[in-house]
């Protein structure tokens, strides 16, 4: 079995100095906003070269909470896409606003940006892209588009932490960037967490009191907020890995690239697609095929963990049922989520493994296609 992530690597690089901070944490009685949480603070802002960062419990808080402190609420549009996991719209929907989807680029599978704008009305106050997969959004186009309209950016790198544009980190284009600890993420925790990052200190301390029951002082409540925190033992754990995030991000590339080489021959495998002047840093390796369910059932029972993300788009989903949307709507976004498809992909996984990953992937594709002749 070759799996999709392999995390129990990962952790033996880690282990010893992971659990001797661990320990050190459980020693100290401090478990909530301690050293390590205002400490990670202060070294993620560094590594993403942003001025603020406020630890969440979640990237699915960190969304809700940006579009809070933008004042985003009842009766306001926040265009977004519908080929992205639910936490981005499920955080617009909290706050009341109505997601505005946009069709995506079918080759980096990102928010089309020369479809923006036809989207725009007098309710639109927010544009929130989506860097899936780790491949950063045109974000120069983005950023122009929001100046025009006078709209705000939130920019959702879930999947990107670390990806650049132009040189420029993801998620400090717009007003917020958001981003999740989860453990499968490039960097992840060894639970739930998140990350709201901006320039704007007024933003920054409207999330500090957001995430801490709407109050900035102790008691002292000024509006609803939530229980944010990002635990102390996994603001810990996230310091100890945050050096290795360049050194593994790499390594997600150069296996990248191994695959394209290893399919480079397999015209009925279309590989992934990054941009000039983009830095991917491939938290997935996503290919397309025809036969999609077909190729991914096989490939299951040969041991390969191949995963679908994701094969319903969201303005499909029951969830956004009142909006109204039918098949058609967003032709692109359908059609790409019928036909992709996630390899096995971490820092650790060998050369080996990418050769038994490609090669099972084109003889189930040979043979998914044969059968449907």
């Amino acid at each position: 079995m070759i799996p999709i992530i392999d995390s129990k690597r990962q952790y033996a690089q880690i282990a010893e100095e992971a659990e001797k901070e661990v320990l050190d944490v459980m020693r100290s009685g401090q478990y909530i906003l301690g050293r390590h949480n205002k400490a990670f603070e202060e070294e993620i802002s560094n590594f993403l070269n942003v001025k603020y960062a406020v630890c969440l419990n979640s990237g699915t808080d960190a969304l809700h909470l940006a579009l809070r402190a933008l004042n985003i609420g009842e009766g306001d549009e926040v265009i977004t896409v519908a080929f992205t996991f639910v936490a981005t719209t499920e955080a617009i929907g909290i706050v009341g606003a109505t997601p505005v989807f946009v069709d995506i680029d079918e080759n980096t599978f990102n928010i089309d940006a020369n479809k923006i704008e036809e989207k725009i009305t007098p309710r639109t106050k927010a544009i929130l892209p989506v860097h899936l997969y780790g491949q950063p959004c045109e974000m120069d186009k983005i950023m122009e588009i929001a100046r025009k309209h006078n709209l705000y950016v939130i920019e959702d790198c879930c999947q990107a932490i670390g990806a650049s544009y132009k040189g420029q980190k993801v998620g400090t284009f717009g007003d917020i960037g958001c981003y999740s600890f989860y453990p499968t993420k490039n960097l992840g925790t060894m639970g739930d967490g998140g990350l709201a990052i901006t320039n704007n200190e007024n933003l920054k301390n409207r999330i500090i009191a957001l995430r801490n029951h709407g109050g900035a002082i102790r008691y002292h409540h000024d509006e609803i907020g939530v229980n944010s925190r990002l635990d102390e033992i996994q603001a810990a754990i996230l310091r100890v890995k945050l050096p290795y995030v360049n050194e593994w991000n790499k390594l997600r590339r150069e296996h990248a690239a191994y695959y394209n080489e290893l399919f480079r021959n397999a015209e009925d495998i279309k590989t992934p697609v990054e941009l000039d002047n983009s830095y991917c840093v491939y938290h997935q390796y996503t290919i397309k095929v025809q036969n999609r369910d077909e190729v991914h059932k096989m490939l299951q029972e040969r041991g390969i963990g191949a995963m679908i993300y994701y094969p319903i788009p969201l303005h499909l989903q029951k969830v956004h049922s009142y909006l109204g949307f039918t098949e058609g709507y967003l032709p692109n976004t359908e059609k790409n989520t019928k036909m992709v498809m996630s390899l096995p992909m971490f820092a650790e996984i060998t050369k080996e493994e990418q050769q038994t990953v490609a090669k099972t992937v084109i003889d189930c594709v040979k043979e998914a296609n044969l059968a449907i002749v």
